[in-house]
């Protein structure tokens, strides 16, 4: 079996134990009957927007995805677009650190012609401007948010800390790439060559190479961003609305269970939390601690363990759970069609 086939096989047997143990955990002390009951009672409408709020999310990075190939004088269908985010968002979710989505985007756009190079750039800016909305929220909750977070658990807190120091260390990261891409690869270059001499690499001339065309990505990106300036504003508010279109979700589900007290603000900057705080652990989708920390944040919204449980359920269920299922179902699709040999999208330059 080739390495890629197994670290497949690990990442689907990963995500189901992962799966198990965070429903065990979730409802092994829990009245299971009264939380599906209460499920039941939600209208259909609620239903009904929070899945089209969820598509709503996903498509967005579609439209930013189109706006910053156009950029490039690449023009892609929006349908494409959307296969894209899609294939992404799945991959994403199923593979420790979401290490697995820009890959596999990349693949796909390869086999509709659009280059490597270009498709790194698109989905690197795609990265940072999503990572960029949640440490602007999260630092605006810690500079005037103070009596909000003091409400807070201290083990969410502890998560919010550190989930913000992990993003804000990986914008630094991105964007010391971009400013000083030559000083970089010069001590990438120094460090694989200590490593190589410690005997802790292996074909060190690819390696080399491989960050020789990570620093070319880089470099073309920092031109990219002086170029397009504009457009880089454009696609962030988008990624805000994007953010947006998540977190909305929870207060739909909080008023679908019949509450009314709690601002809309309020619900969606305590979602923003947990988002900010699972972002960056090595889980697929935040799966185990999304659930913990939710329970833990809205128990004093909801009231009852019960009633907070129903909500996380239809929360993580909309945002995570249904749309991966839906995600799955257009990644099985797309791969049946590329078996078939019709995989070329329309692509030109303009």
């Amino acid at each position: 079996m080739e390495r890629s086939s197994k670290k497949k096989v690990f990442d689907f047997v990963f995500l189901i134990g992962l799966l198990i143990l965070t429903v065990w955990a979730v409802f092994k002390d829990r009245d299971v009957n009264s939380v599906i009951r209460m499920m039941r009672e939600v209208p259909t409408i609620y239903e009904v927007i929070c899945f089209t709020l969820v598509i709503l999310y996903v498509c967005s990075e579609s439209v930013i995805i189109k706006y910053l190939l156009s950029m490039l004088k690449i023009k892609v269908k929006l349908a494409e677009c959307i296969k894209y985010s899609f294939i992404g968002f799945f991959y994403s979710c199923i593979t420790p650190s979401a290490s697995g989505g820009q890959p596999m985007q990349i693949y796909y756009m390869r086999k509709n012609k659009i280059s490597v190079a270009s498709s790194s750039l698109v989905l690197m800016v795609v990265t940072i401007e999503y990572k960029f909305v949640l440490v602007f929220i999260g630092t605006m909750i810690m500079i005037f948010g103070q009596g909000f977070l003091h409400a807070l658990p201290v083990k969410v807190r502890y998560f919010l800390y550190l989930g913000l120091v992990l993003n804000i260390i990986c914008v630094a990261v991105m964007l010391m790439l971009i400013v000083f891409p030559q000083f970089i690869r010069i001590v990438l270059r120094h460090i694989l060559r200590i490593l190589d001499r410690l005997k802790l690499v292996r074909k060190k001339e690819n390696l080399t190479k491989r960050f020789d065309r990570t620093a070319t990505v880089y470099k073309d990106a920092a031109e990219y961003l002086k170029k397009n300036q504009f457009s880089i504003l454009i696609t962030t508010v988008i990624s805000f609305i994007q953010r947006f279109f998540l977190f909305f979700v929870t207060y739909v589900v909080y008023r679908s269970l019949g509450f009314r007290g709690e601002s809309v603000i309020k619900i969606m900057l305590l979602q923003a939390i947990i988002s900010i705080s699972v972002d960056m652990l090595p889980l697929p989708g935040g799966m185990g601690i999304s659930e913990h920390l939710y329970l833990l944040i809205f128990m004093p919204v909801f009231g009852s363990d019960t009633m907070t449980t129903a909500a996380m359920a239809l929360s993580r269920g909309y945002s995570y759970y249904i749309l991966l299922l839906v995600s799955g179902i257009i990644v099985f699709a797309v791969h049946l069609i590329s078996k078939n040999g019709n995989n070329q999208g329309d692509v030109k330059r303009e």
